[in-house]
């Protein structure tokens, strides 16, 4: 059997998933097809992309290199393994036409194409345990999530995972997402909110910084400050309020004048003040003004909501690099309608807006001005073009 999981295109929601706020969203058309079939004993996996075979043990810590694929893959068998016992042994095959480490979510792709190949050749769903914890593909998302951040999920309890304190936004785009729509979710509980449809003249152009964004490499420690720094706020605001909110947009909505209490508990951390101010800025004013001009046929309107998305992402959160900027900022000189970066951050991506007729013409011309300026990203660098598409799905 085999499994397809899209890649996620971020339009807007940097690091707001796992504080509860919103994601404007979108699966793509490139991704990670994972073929299960049955085998002897153990689990082996190969991958087209490398040469040579795994083979991992529920488990067992793999002796691999910091930061291997195999990782993601060894989360999934212990967590399903913990959750609803011996799984029957598997020959896995994992192909990918995502570039890796980019911003577009190779790694949950991977967790997620797994799980759900394994799910599929051990008839999980018809477990009791499934059916008391997982009703739709809201919830599916959610407990792919906790595969990474090794979170319970309902009575499926947690283990280790990939050491990210990440949300859930890159499993719900890639399960929950549809076809030529943009759509707006809220997290912490995933909640879906409003879709608006992708015009067929206009597609979404990728470039990849050729700057790896590896989350269990270099730059998880800046990855989960960002995390952590949203969690002390909330925190610190339950200590000065003796409230019990859960995460930053819990207590932000908490009462009108939330806003400036956190502001005020924050103002002797800079840090804090910070993380504040990117995830309002991003939250409650980026994306409610992209949605409300794509709603319009505001193209304009929307690219000045990226434009400011993506200043924010830089000056306040701190998660662009100089390539990520320069990237945006050459997509705005080139002629790009909008164009922000996206993703985890610290390398990565950087997305355009543009004519669907003009769309690899100007990635030609983007990459080759991007790669004049940066010389040592020449071979890791690239571009795709690509427009919103179908969720996961057996193939």
């Amino acid at each position: 059997m085999k499994w397809f999981v899209p890649g996620r295109l971020e339009v807007l929601g940097k690091h707001t998933d796992y504080a509860g706020g919103r994601s404007l969203l979108a699966a793509v058309d490139r991704g990670v097809t994972v073929e299960i079939s049955d085998d002897d004993e153990g689990f082996t996996i190969t991958s087209t992309a490398v040469e040579g075979e795994l083979t991992l043990t529920p488990n067992t810590i793999p002796d691999l290199p910091k930061g291997h694929w195999g990782y993601y893959v060894q989360a999934v068998l212990d967590r399903l393994v913990l959750n609803f016992g011996e799984l029957k042994p598997a020959r896995i095959t994992v192909d990918s036409n995502l570039p890796l480490a980019s911003g577009m979510s190779s790694s949950s792709a991977l967790v997620v194409a797994v799980s759900l190949g394994l799910i599929d050749h051990n008839n999980l769903t018809q477990r009791r345990e499934w059916a008391a914890n997982i009703k739709d593909r809201i919830d599916l998302a959610g407990y792919m999530a906790t595969m990474e951040n090794g979170l319970t999920f309902g009575t499926l309890e947690g283990l280790r995972g990939v050491g990210t304190f990440g949300g859930s936004e890159d499993h719900t785009a890639m399960l929950c997402c549809k076809a030529d729509q943009l759509t707006e979710f809220t997290f912490c509980p995933i909640e879906e909110q409003r879709s608006v449809p992708f015009p067929a003249e206009w597609a979404f152009v990728v470039a990849v910084s050729g700057v790896l964004a590896e989350k269990t490499g270099a730059a998880l420690e800046s990855y989960n400050n960002a995390s952590l720094r949203a969690r002390e706020l909330t925190e610190a605001w339950n200590d000065a309020t003796g409230r019990d909110d859960a995460v930053l947009a819990d207590a932000l909505a908490s009462d009108e004048d939330a806003l400036e209490g956190l502001r005020a508990i924050s103002a002797h951390d800079p840090a804090l003040s910070a993380r504040l101010t990117a995830f309002v800025t991003e939250s409650e004013v980026a994306i409610p003004r992209a949605i409300k001009a794509l709603e319009a046929g505001d193209m304009v309107a929307f690219g000045k909501a990226a434009e400011l998305s993506h200043r924010n992402a830089d000056e306040a959160l701190g998660n662009q690099i100089p390539e990520t900027n320069r990237l945006q900022s050459l997509a705005n000189e080139l002629g790009a309608t909008a164009s922000a970066g996206f993703g985890a951050g610290f390398g990565g991506s950087v997305w355009a807006l543009v004519p669907t007729e003009q769309a690899q013409e100007f990635a030609d011309r983007w990459l080759s001005a991007y790669v004049n300026e940066f010389p040592q990203v020449q071979g890791t660098a690239s571009t795709i073009v690509t427009r919103p598409s179908g969720p996961a799905r057996r193939v």
